[in-house]
């Protein structure tokens, strides 16, 4: 759990630091995903686990899905392609929360 949260707090953080265009990029690639595989008005929260290499996340699974069925684990899938994990490298599991309207 604590390594959970040491991951949520690190993506957190590059994403607050990573800069205006990469915090553009992932904004963009999160509302791309979420229209494209689930309802935006709905909220989930899904678990990855994925293999961290050269700033990058690779080989994802999910692990767990408070929504079942609605296409918000396709959309997570989706997401982790731009998530900045920043020198994180080996397997960690990433939690993406999806917040509805």
């Amino acid at each position: 759990m604590k390594k959970l949260i040491a991951i949520s707090g690190g993506i957190l953080f590059s994403v607050a630091f990573a800069g205006a265009a990469s915090a553009g990029v992932f904004e963009e690639k999160m509302g791309s995903c979420l229209a494209k595989h689930a309802n935006v008005k709905d909220s989930a929260a899904v678990v990855l686990e994925c293999t961290a290499a050269g700033g990058k996340l690779s080989g994802c699974t999910v692990v767990s899905n408070s929504a079942g069925g609605k296409g918000f684990d396709k959309a997570a899938l989706c997401v982790a392609e731009v998530l900045p994990i920043g020198s994180k490298t080996g397997v960690v599991k990433v939690p993406v929360r999806f917040p509805g309207s």
